[in-house]
């Protein structure tokens, strides 16, 4: 099992989650973070993390999240691993929240 950033992540990134993770398994893009489904050793410890409650176990995506499995393991092929707490950006508290933002993720 690994753990899945999902669409609530879009625009927000706030990465509190990637301070807390001991085997560096989060990759960063231009507006959302990803997990490295191979890298992560289900520990628990980013889920509690996430103020946007955008990090689910595998095993508890919601119906209409699974896509977002499938997303995570191929981006984290392509972007950078992440290893250090960033500001958020600027606008993120106007994106906390907000549903169909899947056509915003920027790869």
């Amino acid at each position: 099992m690994t753990f899945v950033v999902v669409e609530n992540c879009i625009k927000c990134k706030y990465t509190d989650c990637v301070e807390v993770c001991p085997v560096d398994c989060f990759h960063e893009g231009p507006n959302f973070l990803v997990i490295d489904p191979e890298e992560c050793i289900d520990c628990t410890l980013c889920e509690p993390e996430c103020p946007v409650q955008a990090i689910y176990p595998e095993d508890d995506l919601p119906a209409d999240q699974q896509d977002f499995l499938q997303i995570n393991e191929e981006l984290s092929r392509e972007w950078p691993v992440i290893t250090e707490r960033k500001d958020p950006p600027p606008d993120a508290e106007e994106w906390e929240g907000k549903e169909n933002k899947r056509e915003l993720l920027e790869r």
